[in-house]
């Protein structure tokens, strides 16, 4: 299991942001990324909902606790072009499961 800290450098580091780019990014200091990423300090539940927003990651992603990076990004999105990537997504799955 990843740490934290090591996940969030590494999500960092992908995304070409220093840590003052994301401390300002989620409104905390560039002092309090560094402690994350070296886990001398842990974030609140709302800083971890930041993070992972601007990742564009789950929560559970972030805290190392499922290794899948992927989560789909609807917002700007209409309601109708929402409901038409979860039917996209549901026939995939259906599609998936019939051929297995």
């Amino acid at each position: 299991m990843v740490h934290f800290g090591q996940r969030l450098k590494e999500l960092r580091l992908q995304a070409g942001l220093t840590q003052k780019q994301l401390a300002d990014r989620i409104w905390v200091s560039k002092a309090a990324i560094g402690n994350y990423e070296l886990s001398d300090r842990k974030p609140s539940p709302e800083i971890i909902v930041k993070l992972a927003k601007v990742f564009h990651v789950s929560t559970d992603y972030m805290l190392g606790i499922d290794e899948k990076e992927h989560i789909i990004d609807v917002s700007g999105l209409t309601d109708e072009e929402i409901a038409a990537v979860q039917n996209l997504v549901d026939l995939m799955k259906k599609n998936r499961d019939f051929n297995n």
